[in-house]
């Protein structure tokens, strides 16, 4: 059991942010039990709910949702499970307190993003001591209190159990708290109910945006939260450091080797080498303008700027931006001073969180899409969610795609031979392997797709960039 307190001004309007009346008992089928959501207190000037899981260990093996075979046979019937707080626990927070945990409430919209009064109650958490539970909470924000609960109150002499009766109190927007909670909890139980894969990375990343890559505890957190293995902790470390640390404008800007001849829009500086993330940007542009689209998004946008480039280009009436990344969000609306563009320019403009893993209606009806330098950074098995969610669910009208082509790498002085161009890149294709792939995906969601080089064709390795233009096929 879990219990969430609030004093704010009106504390009952805690029911609207977890979107669930105070004066009701609900309950909920979750994957692992019964969850229970209740009020023990709902005044205007103090509001508690209180979410009761009930587990039946017995059932969890027998259904084979449980961790069968794991461990010995007695210890998947005999445990804490039923008691204590775990990953069970935020498997039903998830489930029961989705919307909450995004942060989204309609009816009460500033208020999910406000920092309110919290005490947050977890009565037996399994920890390893006072310290451990300190060392993950006080850098969020919480100040921690805690009690131990002894091994049998009837029996003194035993001494005190491993478990605490935890008290957090802080003023955080209930979607951070709940998001701290559904990650710490199993990291503080040091096991999970359930196999640990590749969707777990995701899951943490999504999580832990815009906290847990500056939390001086994050390698810990990441190593206990994904069951102590070493490649998906690795995986999960680079990925936060992506998405809140690094500066998007370092991702992905390697130069091209050599000199290039500069055009003549430049002749002061005839021997200046032209970043290929200025080449790059240049061809997507052109794919653009070529493809007479009105309405363009740029998924995957980062820090903004080819988003600026857009914007630039009277051709494109409305442009969209989109990132994963809160963090990369924060930099384009410096960088492009949103807060001080004109009127008539903010108003072709949209910014939005979205990840290209997942439909998003806002999408849908645009004329072109682009996802420069971002496929690369997703894991191979999410790939055909990314094709259902831009091919097959927004559907533009023309997809315009790069990445890297490593097979140039080998032209890279200063890329050790074997490593790719970014620590977080998930794969590095071939021109065979891009082509196979973007072929595949335009025939399974009606679209042509043709190939074009980015950078000096070298006539061995390829240019460093390949891309990938698609368009929809028009049907009578």
């Amino acid at each position: 059991m879990l219990t969430i307190t609030t004093t704010m001004p009106t504390a009952t309007d805690l029911g609207y942010l977890l979107h669930k009346h105070p004066g009701r008992v609900q309950s909920f089928d979750v994957s692992v039990g019964t969850a229970h959501v209740f009020y023990p207190e709902a005044t205007d000037q103090r509001t508690t709910a209180a979410l009761l899981l009930e587990v039946d260990p017995v059932a969890l093996v027998r259904d084979r949702k449980g961790p069968s075979g794991e461990g010995f046979a007695l210890g998947q019937y005999v445990n804490d499970r039923p008691y204590a707080a775990s990953s069970m626990l935020g498997v039903a927070m998830k489930d029961v307190f989705r919307t909450a945990l995004a942060g989204t409430c309609t009816a009460r919209p500033e208020l999910a993003a406000t920092a309110i009064p919290l005490e947050v109650r977890v009565p037996a958490l399994p920890a390893q001591g006072d310290a451990v539970v300190r060392m993950l909470f006080e850098p969020l924000g919480w100040s921690v209190s805690t009690e131990s609960v002894p091994l049998d109150p009837t029996v003194p002499a035993w001494g005190d159990s491993r478990y605490l009766d935890v008290t957090l109190t802080g003023e955080l927007r209930l979607a951070d708290a709940l998001n701290h909670l559904y990650v710490l909890l199993p990291v503080l139980d040091g096991s999970k109910h359930y196999w640990v894969s590749t969707d777990e990375v995701d899951k943490l990343v999504r999580a832990g945006e815009g906290w847990l890559g500056t939390h001086p505890e994050k390698a810990f957190i990441a190593r206990r939260y994904l069951a102590h293995q070493r490649e998906l902790t690795r995986s999960a470390l680079a990925r936060l450091a992506e998405v809140d640390d690094a500066v998007p404008e370092a991702l992905d800007n390697a130069l091209e080797p050599g000199a290039i001849e500069v055009e003549a829009t430049a002749p002061e500086m005839p021997d200046r080498p032209i970043p290929l993330h200025e080449l790059r940007r240049g061809a997507v542009l052109a794919a653009l303008r070529a493809s007479g689209a009105r309405t363009v998004a740029d998924l995957g946008c980062g820090e903004g700027v080819l988003v600026r480039d857009l914007l630039a280009d009277r051709q494109f009436e409305s442009v969209v931006a989109t990132d994963v990344s809160a963090r990369a969000l924060q930099y384009l609306a410096r960088k492009l001073r949103l807060d001080r563009m004109p009127e008539h320019q903010r108003a072709r403009l949209q910014v939005f969180q979205s990840s290209v893993t997942y439909r998003d209606d806002r999408l849908a009806g645009l004329d072109a899409a682009v996802l420069m330098e971002v496929i690369e950074h997703i894991d191979p098995p999410r790939l055909p969610a990314v094709e259902r969610a831009v091919l097959g669910h927004a559907a533009p009208g023309t997809v315009v795609v790069t990445t890297p082509n490593v097979e140039h790498n080998v032209r890279f002085e200063t890329l050790p031979e074997g490593t790719r161009r970014h620590r977080d890149h998930r794969f590095e294709w071939t021109r065979a392997e891009f082509q196979a792939w973007a072929t595949a995906a335009a025939a399974l969601y009606g679209y042509t797709v043709r190939f074009l080089p980015v950078g000096t064709d070298d006539p061995e390795v390829g240019p460093p960039t390949q891309m990938a233009i698609f368009d929809k096929v028009v049907t009578a």
